[in-house]
């Protein structure tokens, strides 16, 4: 199947599976080194690194199954990922204003 694809397919599956790669080794490297269960900020970085890993892996699947039921179940697993990729960056960007807006935050003040 893979010398069906062109160089440009064959160039997104392989940077595809290198983010689905990279964020699962960040997922494991952090669930295992850091408190991240202990803070919003955390868990927020652990969903988003993970959901964003998630959309590389559906990348490499759909290039190998394109079409079928295989395929139908893909593309619902993409719409859902990308649903929970919009709403952590939301949440993410409350908790920057959030913290932003604590006492001696202030990237203006000057000392």
């Amino acid at each position: 199947m893979t010398s069906d694809l062109g160089i440009a397919q064959l160039i997104n599956v392989v940077a595809s599976g290198l983010v689905a790669v990279s964020c699962g080794w960040f997922t494991w490297t952090y669930h295992r080194r850091a408190p991240w269960v202990t803070t919003p900020t955390g868990r927020r970085l652990m969903a988003l690194v993970t959901v964003i890993g998630l959309l590389g892996t559906y990348t490499v699947l759909i290039t190998f199954w394109p079409d079928g039921a295989i395929a139908a179940v893909l593309r619902i697993a993409r719409t859902v990922v990308l649903l929970l990729i919009a709403a952590l960056i939301m949440q993410l960007t409350q908790t920057v204003i959030r913290v932003q807006r604590e006492p001696g935050n202030d990237p203006v003040a000057k000392d």
